[in-house]
């Protein structure tokens, strides 16, 4: 997937540029149609579609499916905790939080939705619940169904780490090998790489945003050069160092950084003011969770959900496979309500402090004229951030400070983003050559200056544009892939073994039977096992007298069982014996992979494998 990739890209990159040299009114006329156009056409499949995301990952944590782990059974998660939470949350959104803080919540405030009169206590109350329903539990929805069928797919069995196995189930492994293979893991590099340099352009202008705000510097080409290939050497420098090192210390350092600027903000800003915000917003969120999670906006003449909320699906389906994949690469060892439970409820719940903590103390200060922070009667994306600062101590501190959270969150965004690329285009390799991790990575980088210094913003919006144009044909891969991944789960869940522990005690009369036990014993042990349909004296494993003497301790053992659908049952009525048949054969079974994937998987293991592969592949990738 490497060279095919490589020339779509750039011949994208071309191509854009020079439209947007050539023909840049019409371009941006485009561009505007091409919007509207998906609002129109396909906003209300965009509504649907991340609703049946988010239901689909509720149901595979709270069903048994949840039990299923994402590795070998015996196999531990590969991250702690923290480091897993701080990566999957740098890559996913930190950017997004940093630049929307104080920006989204203050213009739903002043222009808000669904016909509520701006700049009243209705307008925050709404204001809130909707930047919520854009950073809560739907987009992460999105992230976890394609984390979750990545990792799946390769920890436990041993598929290469690409998008196109997610369809196996459905479709077969020829297939999957096949054009159609091939065509969805190129659109995948291709949304990643333009996805990451499209908000690359956006975070640079914020930082020059704040450059200007501050006097520091005025906007030119060489200032643009210099901060993308400043970023862009960062990421470059951690992505050769491996998931283990550079990313992880990034993350982490990156994350910590966002949580002083945030309490620093909460204890020297409106403090009691937050506190009492917080459970109003998740009330917000929750009350106005029903109403808005299937709103398309068919009577709306505002262009409002053209604007925010279908934007936002089609972005966030966009990066999923970006987003998705990397979640998947760091979440080896966890079971799968482990993984959902974690994906969708601590970025929410951060996602819910962070924006309470800025966009509230925004709105409060816009509300009560400590500081103004529109321009032209309008919020800027750019600078809105910085005039909030205006309203403490220390300004030019916590605006360096912001500015040195957002380079660091893009070099976790690059980093991540040629990672995933990298494994795509070898073809899903977890364990890529670090000169393709630099070709990537630099990519990335020259391809954003390149949009930002040639083609300028119409280049920038225009694919922008083009990105969330994608995740049209990409949401119904993903709708297939949750069919996919059931089947798949379903027949994990059939032979997956359940366990119970059968204890023998003392009988109270004291009396021997023929077999050596006591008449208590037989009747105990008899009695408990009666429950298991079918089973009483043919179980094994035990001893002939569960007989006890008095004062030692009662004998238990335990025993593994699995449940079969008692329409796979045929018993022989000349014999009594217990066959099972017609039981749904496994979707993936039986294919093997000549990859360090499949040796470490449980696949291998299921069959015959020796347990040797998955020490041996964590240590080549540390």
């Amino acid at each position: 997937m490497f060279i095919p990739a490589s020339i779509v890209i750039f011949a994208l990159l071309i191509a854009t540029v020079v439209f947007s040299r050539v023909a840049g009114d019409a371009l941006e006329e485009a561009t505007g149609e091409l919007n509207a156009a998906i609002s129109d056409g396909v906003g209300w499949w965009y509504v649907i579609a991340v609703n049946i995301f988010l239901a689909f990952a509720i149901y595979f944590a709270v069903s048994k499916i949840g039990r299923i782990r994402l590795g070998r059974d015996d196999e531990q998660p590969e991250f702690g905790i923290v480091s897993w939470f701080m990566m999957l949350f740098s890559a996913g959104m930190g950017i997004g939080l940093v630049f929307f803080s104080v920006a989204e919540p203050l213009s739903h405030y002043i222009t808000p939705p669904y016909g509520v009169e701006a700049e009243t206590t209705d307008a925050v109350n709404t204001s809130m619940g909707v930047v919520m329903l854009h950073w809560g539990l739907h987009p992460w929805g999105i992230y976890a169904i394609v984390g979750l069928g990545l990792a799946y797919m390769t920890f436990r069995r041993g598929r290469p780490l690409a998008v196109r196995w997610l369809l196996e189930p459905l479709l077969g492994r020829e297939r999957v090998e096949g054009w159609i293979g091939h065509a969805i893991d190129t659109v995948a590099i291709v949304g990643t790489l333009f996805g990451v340099a499209t908000s690359f352009g956006f975070g640079v202008s914020q930082i020059i945003g704040g450059l200007e705000f501050l006097g520091w510097a005025e906007s030119s080409n060489w200032l643009i050069i210099t901060i993308i290939a400043a970023i862009t050497l960062i990421a470059t420098l951690s992505v050769v160092s491996g998931v283990h090192k550079g990313l992880k210390w990034l993350s982490n350092f990156n994350m910590s950084v966002a949580a002083l600027l945030a309490l620093f903000i909460f204890v020297l800003g409106p403090t009691i003011f937050l506190l009492k915000a917080f459970p109003e917003n998740l009330g917000n969120y929750l009350s106005i969770l029903p109403e808005t999670m299937l709103h398309a906006g068919p009577f709306s003449t505002d262009g409002w959900e053209a604007g925010w909320t279908i934007f936002y699906w089609g972005w966030w389906v966009s990066w999923a496979p970006f987003v998705g994949m990397f979640i998947a690469r760091i979440s080896r060892g966890r079971t799968i309500r482990e993984f959902i439970v974690g994906v969708l409820l601590a970025p929410t719940l951060v996602s819910l402090i962070w924006f309470t903590i800025f966009g509230d103390s925004a709105i409060l200060f816009q509300r009560e004229g400590t500081v103004d922070m529109l321009t032209d009667g309008a919020v800027s994306s750019t600078t809105a951030l910085f005039q909030f600062f205006d309203a403490f101590p220390l300004t030019v501190v916590l605006s360096v400070i912001a500015m040195v959270v957002i380079v660091f969150f893009f070099v976790t965004s690059s980093d991540s983003g040629s990672l995933v690329i990298d494994m795509l285009a070898s073809g899903g390799s977890t364990n890529t050559p670090k000169s393709t991790r630099i070709y990537w990575a630099s990519l990335e980088g020259i391809a954003a200056a390149v949009l930002l210094v040639i083609g300028g913003s119409v280049a920038l919006t225009a694919l922008q544009t083009l990105s969330i144009a994608t995740a049209a044909p990409f949401s119904i891969i993903l709708v297939l892939a949750c069919i996919s991944l059931t089947r798949a789960f379903r027949h994990d869940v059939a032979s997956m073994p359940s366990y119970m522990e059968v204890i023998t005690t003392n009988g109270s009369d004291g009396g021997e039977s023929s077999a050596g036990a006591t008449a208590g014993d037989v009747k105990s042990k008899s009695s408990f096992l009666r429950g298991i349909s079918g089973a009483s004296a043919a179980l094994s494993g035990f001893s002939s007298s569960g007989k006890t003497e008095p004062g030692e301790e009662s004998v238990s053992q335990v025993i593994s069982f699995r449940h079969v659908d008692p329409a796979a049952a045929v018993v022989d009525p000349a014999t009594g014996a217990i066959s099972i048949v017609g039981e749904q054969k496994d979707p993936l079974g039986g294919q093997t992979f000549d990859t360090p994937e499949f040796e470490s998987s449980q696949e291998y293991l299921d069959q015959g494998g020796e347990p040797n592969g998955a020490d041996d592949e964590n240590e080549r990738l540390t």
